[in-house]
């Protein structure tokens, strides 16, 4: 439970219908599995003591006197248990019958929480048994048991008290209002949904689907469990289709019919879900802003704090989809985007031309394709188009000559401007020894680039398309009004990782055209190490690479997305890097890059407070008009000081003990 992080389970178990003793021994079974295993928190079925197709014979005594003494037992048998369990059984409360989650932590009845919404059609009659929830929440006894029952309860844990749980059954989900939305907007972030939906073709698509909607829009954990084996087949079948989701997406799921025949974790689901992520994703939404909780009652709870291993899967190129035909979706969303608001901003401006500075390298390629999808949308000849490539001490062969290869290819307008002449004379008017290739050196050129192309633009009546990328912003990796100013910035909220897919999909958009020069130049230019090109080659060897300074694109990325999205501290950063690249850095590795990262993102942030206007193409931007506000002199030292003590711990005890 550190970090953040709460191991999850969902059950199915093997029941019989009617038999409530067999029934709560195979509870007994999975409950003490999971445990075991670690969760803290384990949902089962709706009825799952009795069975939810007990039909007429949840009218009868027996079986109601049986399901109590069955919850008693369990009670009784959860002391010795470090967890949360949410299970369902009917139960009588005056003069009526309920559908009820029943709560039990550690040889306590937490609460009951009846079903709010009695379906009543098609093969279910609910309606025949039970009634739906009171409006307001009554103390209420079963056996020598006591609690509350209602709707509105939330079970709070005393040691995270991000972890609040709340509970709705199977058909409050499928309502236009389901309860859980009021659950969560009153504080839970872990939604229970005790279920036993039968299973019909087309029913377990939109059952997922369900899960993941609400989740989403609750920004919350959503445990579903569904009803299975030894349920009665008299007219339908249950088919276990169990999930666990996390704010719109699935972390573990059972296939209908997978579980399986009898015993053990085959009939168990477990992940963990990341606390942390859903309360830095709600402080950004003004839904969550001021919690309700006047009609609630909050029923506490204790569990041990200990570590949590991983086993959920964590992305270690957060920006970029997994699936092909979902980056590939991305990349021309992406592309649209740009392109689009690109061509707003020269109508607007009355430019005549549109102005980029190519190098041959990667960022300007892309900002380059986009300039010429944004050409096109205007239906302006792409000679149009103004490409200057302005080679100095660093620029090898190979970048010269791929930037002059894809504006031929393009048929777009290229001027070579040499500024090695005006550096140098640069340099003697303020007294730089051309022979130390300290920043001035560097920074000289880039904005002897930057003076170059702004005033051709001025010359011709156009505007100065920027190049640099998300990334770059955040490592302030571009020269102080240098590279790091344009007229507009197409690529200021495309990060390095997914720049390469985007410009790989374009590759193959070309050669699918059947114009295969400009896919040959991409692919070529994809292959070309990252370089800003401001030192002097070795022969037409590159000699200054990016990643080989500041570290790997693909670590500071994700920690770009997950501490800018969610607000992560270096420890849970850490920690989640171990995990996504493992077998690929070492932790010394990861931490070195972390503690890089840091400092420099802190050091940087005057160059973001200023940067040109640009389009937002994803969750993460850093325009200081509406998507970062950070102070350019904020200090670093509570972040530098959770690095130095991890360094401390890394070789002497487990650091995410």
């Amino acid at each position: 439970m550190r970090d953040g992080f709460v191991k999850v389970a969902v059950a199915t178990p093997n029941i019989r219908v009617a038999d409530c003793q067999y029934n709560i021994e195979e509870i007994v079974k999975i409950a003490r599995s999971a445990a075991k295993r670690g969760a803290k928190l384990l949902v089962l079925p709706e009825l799952c003591v009795t069975a939810y197709t007990c039909a007429d014979l949840f009218l009868q005594t027996r079986l109601l006197d049986s399901a109590e003494r069955a919850l008693e037992h369990f009670v009784s048998v959860s002391a010795e248990l470090d967890m949360v369990t949410v299970l369902g059984l009917p139960v009588r409360h005056g003069t009526s019958l309920y559908n009820c989650a029943a709560v039990v932590c550690r040889g306590e009845l937490l609460g009951l929480v009846p079903k709010t919404y009695i379906p009543n059609y098609g093969e279910y009659y609910e309606g025949r048994y039970f009634a739906s929830a009171p409006q307001e929440n009554q103390p209420a006894k079963i056996g020598s048991l006591e609690c509350l029952m209602g709707s509105r309860l939330l079970f709070v844990c005393r040691e995270m008290p991000s972890f609040v749980l709340a509970a709705e059954l199977c058909e409050d989900l499928w309502t236009p209002v389901p309860p859980s939305s009021a659950h969560a907007l009153a504080g839970a972030t872990v939604i229970a949904n005790l279920s036993a939906s039968s299973e019909i073709v087309g029913k377990a698509e939109h059952r997922r689907n369900l899960v993941l909607s609400q989740s989403s829009r609750l920004i919350s954990a959503y445990l579903y469990a569904d009803a299975g084996t030894g349920e009665s087949t008299t007219d339908v079948v249950f088919s276990g289709n169990n999930f666990i989701g996390e704010s719109g997406k699935i972390l573990a799921e059972s296939k209908p019919f997978s579980l399986g025949q009898r015993d053990g974790d085959q009939n168990i689901i477990y992940s963990e879900i990341d606390l942390d992520r859903l309360s830095g994703e709600r402080l950004r939404s003004a839904a969550y802003s001021s919690f309700n909780m006047s009609c609630y009652n909050i029923c506490k709870f204790s569990l041990t704090i200990g570590k949590t291993d991983l086993t959920r899967f964590v992305d270690p190129h957060p920006f970029v989809p997994a699936s092909h035909e979902e980056r590939k979706e991305r990349c021309e969303t992406i592309l649209s985007i740009q392109a689009h608001g690109l061509k707003q901003r020269i109508e607007r401006a009355k430019a005549e031309c549109p102005v980029i500075a190519v190098s041959g390298g990667l960022d300007s390629c892309l900002a380059l394709l986009v300039v010429v999808r944004a050409n096109d949308m205007l239906l302006r000849p792409r000679k149009n188009i103004l490409a200057v490539t302005m080679p100095c001490f660093g620029t090898t062969k190979r970048t010269k000559t791929n930037a002059e290869r894809l504006c031929a290819a393009l048929g777009v307008t290229l001027r070579c401007i040499d500024i090695r002449e005006s550096v140098e004379l640069h340099f003697r008017d303020i007294g730089h020894d051309p022979k130390s290739y300290n920043v001035v050196y560097e920074n000289a050129q880039a904005r002897q680039r930057t003076q170059t192309i702004m005033n051709i633009a001025n010359a011709e009546n156009g505007l100065v398309i920027g190049t640099g990328d998300l990334s770059e912003l955040a490592l302030g990796w571009a020269t102080y009004n240098g590279d790091h100013m344009s007229m507009y910035g197409v690529n200021a909220s495309v990060p390095k990782t997914l720049v390469r897919h985007i410009v790989d999909y374009c590759a193959d958009f070309y050669e699918e055209k059947g114009e295969k020069e400009i896919a040959e130049v991409l692919r070529d230019i994809l292959a070309t190490p990252v370089s800003p090109e401001l030192l002097p080659a070795r022969g037409d060897q590159i000699v200054q690479k990016t990643e080989d300074i500041v570290g790997p694109y693909e670590l500071h990325d994700f920690y770009l997305y997950n501490m800018i999205r969610f607000g992560f501290s270096p420890k849970k950063l850490y920690r989640l890097a171990l995990r996504a690249f493992e077998g690929t850095y070492q932790p010394s590795q990861i931490l070195r890059w972390l503690e890089v990262f840091i400092k420099i993102f802190f050091a940087q942030q005057f160059k973001r407070s200023c940067m040109p206007d640009g389009p937002k193409v994803g969750t993460v931007s850093f325009s200081p008009r509406s998507d970062w506000r950070m102070p350019s002199d904020a200090s670093a030292e509570l972040w530098l000081a959770e690095i130095d003590e991890l360094k401390r711990l890394l070789n002497h005890e487990d650091i995410h003990a």
